[in-house]
């Protein structure tokens, strides 16, 4: 029932090399990082050593004809990420810090992600004692722009269908499915090589681009076939090497995805603006990243928990999460005098009852539980146990009840709890709750 662990390498590695487009030298290192960092790029050659984390709000999308992604956090930048985080992303490499003495990592020699993978690999790849959570695509999403078709379907897994059409080159049309995991990004998508069409070549290199690109790092395509010695490593290999830019574009999210992704002609640039889509129908839909640390907690809105929870008036007892991550959950109950309950307990002096003041609690820990599973419609959280309950304080209309909970145990289907409530700050009640996650219709 427990979420994959988030992974992070072993080892610090490194490598040297020179920028796609810049042609400048760059020394990257790829550092481990703790549970709930995610992945951020470090400029070590600007004072302060400034951070850019990997999340929609650092991408910029603003120009078609950089063809290439770019973050940015207030003045630092990196850009041409896009191969550097397809690898952590395939590799589902959850917590990195990657350090670089300039704006943009060094290409790999063959103009894959191969490279990278091979590094990544090399310094080993280690599994923390933290679950990893992830991006689901709830409802459909689609965006288009400029015969650019991009959408976004619920799925178990993750898979991407993407579609080129270049008129008048070489096998300018192709079309690909890949439901993707470590292996089948390593063998079928990594090694896959940046190209560029024949007739764009001067004029990129008229507006200062590929200045580090030659046939030893980029396919180069003609109408009639490609300019590199060896021709193709896969006939669809464009279309393989599109996939791979979309993975690292997806990535921005600041957690693995999970969903059927399907791209028409889509680019950098229009892959960032649907990432930000993305982002922003999650938000919509009440769940919103706290910050901008990558750490992946997340707050929900009262449209979220209902989302979450099969609770309805008059048992629903929670109105909003604050905090919600792998282990710990913080909720709100605002007490008001129209609480039905209140009717009868008691006529004159209303006061919440001890047990309700538990069932909040016990719901607030069950939005914890209910984002740790995958199809939280299908589950239910079975109340069976109550430990050490203490009632300090009594509950009136008008307070605020928060919610602090945190996981001690879970272990198949059964979890234990430890929760309490505060009302401005004074604790009112504490229990030790154990739960049962259940199929909704077994």
């Amino acid at each position: 029932m427990s979420q994959p662990h988030q992974r992070t390498l072993g080892r610090v590695v490194s490598y040297d090399g020179v920028g796609l487009h810049t042609g400048i030298p760059c020394h990257i290192e790829f550092r481990p990082a703790p549970p709930g960092t995610g992945v951020r790029f470090v400029r070590l050659d600007l004072p302060g050593n400034p951070e850019i984390p990997v999340a929609p709000a650092s991408a910029r999308a603003d120009n078609d004809q950089l063809r290439r992604t770019v973050l940015k956090c207030g003045e630092a930048e990196v850009h041409t990420v896009e191969h550097v985080l397809a690898a952590a992303a395939g590799l589902e490499i959850d917590n990195l810090v990657i350090a670089l003495n300039a704006a943009e990592p060094p290409e790999p020699p063959d103009g894959s992600a191969s490279a990278y993978v091979a590094l990544f690999q090399q310094a080993g790849i280690v599994e923390q004692q933290a679950s990893r959570r992830y991006f689901h695509v709830l409802e459909p999403v689609r965006h288009e722009e400029n015969g650019v078709v991009l959408a976004a379907f619920p799925h178990d897994g993750l898979r991407v269908t993407f579609t080129i059409e270049y008129p008048n080159a070489y096998h300018g049309t192709q079309h690909a499915t890949y439901d993707i995991t470590p292996e089948v990004f390593v063998k079928e998508i990594a090694p896959a090589r940046t190209f560029v069409l024949e007739r764009d070549v001067e004029a990129l290199r008229a507006r200062g681009m590929i200045r580090g690109g030659s046939l030893k790092n980029a396919v180069v395509v003609k109408p009639d076939g490609v300019m590199n010695e060896g021709g193709l490593r896969f006939e669809d290999e464009m279309v393989r090497h599109k996939i791979l830019d979309f993975l690292g574009d997806l990535s921005l999210l600041g957690r693995p995805a999970r969903g059927h992704f399907l791209s028409i002609k889509s680019g950098h640039a229009s892959n960032v603006r649907f990432v930000q889509r993305l982002a922003a129908s999650e938000a919509a839909a009440g769940m919103a990243p706290v910050g901008a640390n990558g750490s992946g907690a997340v707050s929900l809105d009262i449209t979220a928990i209902m989302r979450i929870m099969p609770h309805r008036y008059p048992l629903l007892l929670i109105d909003r999460i604050l905090s919600l991550d792998e282990a710990r959950v913080v909720g709100i109950k605002n007490v008001t005098i129209n609480e039905p309950f209140f009717v009868g307990h008691f006529p004159g002096h209303p006061i919440m009852p001890a047990v309700l003041i538990v069932e909040a609690m016990a719901q607030c820990g069950g939005v914890l539980l209910m984002n740790r599973v995958d199809r939280p419609k299908d589950k239910l959280v079975y109340f069976m146990g109550i430990d050490n309950a203490k009632f300090r304080k009594p509950v009136r209309p008008g307070d605020q009840l928060r919610f602090e909970l945190t996981l001690i145990r879970l272990k198949q289907r059964i979890c234990k709890m430890e929760g309490k409530a505060y009302v401005d700050g004074d604790l009112v009640a504490e229990a030790e709750l154990l739960s049962s996650i259940v199929d909704r219709n077994p």
